[in-house]
């Protein structure tokens, strides 16, 4: 009898244990740099009994969805801007399902390149601007060329502006507006080609060399981890943002991507 009771003791502490150790937490994430800086931090959390599952997908819209219907944990890909242009448009005045930013990570200044020109001075009255479509990106795009001197906006600060809100376009520029995802695909059909720094990682652009124009180190766009607003205070997800935040993240960072991504902590 004792040794029986002693196994079942044994047996539920192991349990316990198991079940501890075993808590999971799956996130979704874009290939680069996101995916990346996961990958390095699930050993870490391991050690502090979390089982980091990473989905990696290549859009902008499906990671935000999955969370929101609570198919995944959290997310690693955005900025605050499109987060919200994301939650106005899906979830509009129901404030009860939106996703909500847990921490800072990092930085990706945005740049515009060309396989055609080697400055924007080069570029020819005409020319053909490929931008992202989505919001905040667009945004994004037509803020950068603003300050480039190339446009002028209505309002220089919309995070939204779409092409229907240049004011001034002296060299009558035309714009392709595509998905974020598919923009490196046409690096050489236009002139000059606005994308985010993720997508210009993976075909393999180097923004700190390739750039025509490029944010600088004071960009406003950080890359946040999102969840939402029943979990973001779990363990797990603290768990996880310490070790986002880590001197390992940033020395990773720091020598990985050498200035394309910055940390934001």
């Amino acid at each position: 009898m004792k040794k029986v009771l002693l196994f079942t003791a044994l047996a539920a502490a192991l349990t316990a244990s198991l079940a501890q150790a075993g808590e999971k937490l799956v996130v979704a994430a874009t290939p680069v740099p996101h995916a990346e800086i996961l990958e390095l931090i699930k050993p870490t959390l391991a050690k502090e009994g979390v089982d980091l599952e990473i989905k990696v997908f290549t859009d902008y819209v499906q990671p935000n969805v999955q969370v929101g219907e609570k198919r995944l944990d959290a997310n690693y890909f955005q900025t605050k801007p499109y987060l919200d242009s994301f939650n106005a448009g899906k979830y509009k005045d129901d404030k009860a399902k939106y996703l909500v930013t847990v921490q800072g990570v990092h930085v990706e200044p945005f740049g515009g390149y060309s396989s055609k020109y080697k400055t924007l001075a080069e570029l020819p009255d005409g020319a053909t601007i490929a931008i992202p479509n989505e919001g905040s990106n667009s945004g994004r795009a037509l803020i950068l060329l603003q300050k480039a001197g190339l446009i002028e906006l209505k309002n220089p600060k919309n995070a939204l502006a779409t092409p229907k809100d240049i004011a001034k376009n002296p060299h009558n520029f035309k714009f392709k507006e595509l998905e974020s995802a598919l923009l490196p695909r046409v690096l050489k059909e236009v002139d000059l080609d606005m994308i985010n720094t993720n997508y210009a990682l993976e075909a393999k652009l180097n923004p700190t060399k390739d750039a025509l124009v490029i944010e600088g180190a004071d960009s406003p766009y950080v890359n946040f981890l999102v969840a939402r607003e029943d979990n973001k205070n779990s363990d797990a997800i603290k768990k996880l943002a310490a070790a986002l935040t880590s001197p390992e993240v940033k020395a990773f960072i720091e020598k990985k991507y050498n200035g394309a991504v910055l940390p934001a902590f």
